[in-house]
């Protein structure tokens, strides 16, 4: 878990996606259905990269495979506390991956930013399947 930290607080993000299981699950806090996948989460995680201001993790808690690693954050002017909760896999690899955030102000303004950012994030998945195709 280390190793993913140190990639996030270093803004590192192919170090991120190294972190990662091909088969790794995102549950997104603002939006319903998972996404399924590393090109997916990868493309995710580079889009909250452009949208979280003053990143800082506060805290982590470890309990085997599963980990819990506390933050504060900002997006659009709104402070938020949230938590990353990671499942490790056999392989020490990434393959759950859910986020809580908080406040509900701080939550809507993450869901606008990450909208503002979801073309992108889609053809940045679309264009890793097609590279995983070749």
């Amino acid at each position: 878990m280390n190793a993913f930290r140190k990639a996030v607080e270093a803004r590192d993000t192919a170090a991120m996606e190294a972190c990662l299981a091909d088969d790794v699950v995102f549950t997104s806090p603002v939006a319903f259905a998972p996404y399924p996948g590393k090109p997916i989460t990868s493309a995710i995680l580079r889009g909250v990269m452009r949208v979280f201001e003053n990143f800082r993790y506060e805290r982590e808690i470890a309990d085997g495979e599963n980990h819990a690693l506390v933050f504060r954050t900002e997006v659009g002017g709104k402070e938020i506390q949230g938590c990353d909760f990671l499942h490790l896999n056999a392989d020490g690899l990434i393959d759950e991956f859910t986020v809580m955030v908080r406040p509900l102000s701080g939550a809507q303004a993450l869901s606008e930013a990450m909208a503002a950012q979801f073309d992108r994030i889609k053809a940045e998945a679309l264009e890793a399947l097609t590279a995983q195709g070749d």
